[in-house]
């Protein structure tokens, strides 16, 4: 990966020894749709709080669809579903129109501040998906290879917004449809582990950062690329993935 062009960020912690590697994972890159993952985790807390509920019945509008990844745009208008639902739909087919509903719904200086208070500084969300004027006027979203990494460890172990909340974002990225980057030869395995995972992409941009875990063993992989050669990272993302559960089970 050194070897690629761009920005590129490579984060590993072995989640049973504590082993970690990295390379530029602390170098922001533009998000894409990783920074769902962020807004899926205040949505939890402000229903953890009470501020909502995660079944609240919503009804998406014409004005409220999006191009590209997702199912909604190509649905009725009118649709209601629960917050809960969008939340599923934001994650497993990276719905951007679900995306913008919910910074919308929540408020992006709310996920913002949830971001920031639970000290991921490194994570901004500036603007909504698909804002041309905005990002005419340079105005991204970023995240970072270790700070995604940090954010899903606190899933992991059930730190993140609570333990029940955790549990149901793991579930949710578990169920995620976009598996050609680092689930692609894991999948195919006889018995193969479980990836939680989120992947964004863009021009020149591609990302993966996830949870690879089974009955004995768990990791934090996260890769992202920016202005980068995208097919030959995915590719180093396919095979870093195989590679690092090919040797744990030697090891064992």
């Amino acid at each position: 990966m050194k070897e690629l062009p761009g920005v590129v960020g490579y984060y590993y912690k072995n989640l049973n020894t504590g082993e970690e590697e990295s390379f530029q994972s602390d170098s922001a890159v533009i998000a894409a749709s990783v920074i769902k993952i962020p807004i899926m985790a205040a949505l939890f807390d402000e229903a953890e709080k009470g501020h909502v509920s995660l079944d609240t019945m919503v009804t998406l509008t014409a004005e409220d669809k999006l191009p590209s990844c997702g199912a909604i745009t190509y649905l009725h208008d009118g649709l209601q579903l629960t917050l809960e639902d969008v939340c599923v739909l934001m994650i497993i087919l990276s719905d951007n129109s679900a995306t913008n509903f919910l910074i919308r719904y929540l408020g992006r200086e709310t996920i913002q501040r949830w971001i920031d208070d639970n000290g991921y500084q490194e994570i901004r969300l500036n603007r909504k998906l698909f804002d041309s004027e905005a990002s005419a006027r340079g105005i991204e979203n970023y995240i970072t290879a270790g700070s995604i990494g940090n954010m899903l460890e606190a899933i992991w172990k059930g730190e993140l917004v609570s333990k029940k909340a955790s549990a149901r974002m793991l579930e949710i990225l578990g169920d995620q449809r976009l598996n050609g980057k680092l689930p692609f030869f894991l999948h195919s395995l006889e018995d193969g582990p479980c990836v939680a995972h989120k992947t964004g992409e863009d021009s020149g941009i591609t990302h993966d950062c996830g949870i690879i875990y089974d009955e004995e063993d768990a990791w934090i992989l996260c890769v992202t690329g920016w202005k980068t050669d995208v097919p030959r990272l995915e590719r180093c993302m396919q095979d870093a993935a195989l590679e690092i559960y090919n040797k744990r089970k030697e090891g064992n």
